[in-house]
């Protein structure tokens, strides 16, 4: 029985990363054997980051309100407390969006708050 080399599914498989390392420098983005590796591995860190940026962004919001909140005279802590106990709806990105875009709402809704 003679030896089949793949052919078909081998090609668009290898297509497949191949296409996946289009941007990528030298032979990395037309070698298989050696865009292998860097497409698995710039997936892996595309699977970490998408979870990394949920994290960063919530810091960045907290960083924003407790900016605003100081030049309003109190403290990040305060005012969350505050709007968690009067079960105000408003999240951290519609706060920090609001101390950016529109102070004066966002120093009303601290004074109404506290």
């Amino acid at each position: 029985m003679p030896r089949t080399k793949g052919g078909f599914k081998t090609r668009r498989r290898s297509n497949k990363i191949l296409a996946l390392a289009k941007g990528n420098v030298g032979r990395r983005k037309n070698v298989y054997n050696i865009a292998r590796p860097t497409v698995e591995r710039g997936l892996a860190f595309a699977y970490r980051d998408r979870r990394a940026k949920k994290r960063e962004m919530r810091k960045l919001w907290i960083i924003r309100i407790g900016a605003a909140a100081k030049l309003c005279g109190t403290s990040y802590s305060k005012l969350i407390g505050a709007l968690i106990k009067n079960k105000s709806e408003l999240n951290r990105k519609v706060l920090s969006e609001l101390a950016i875009n529109d102070f004066n709402a966002f120093a009303n809704l601290v004074k109404q708050q506290l």
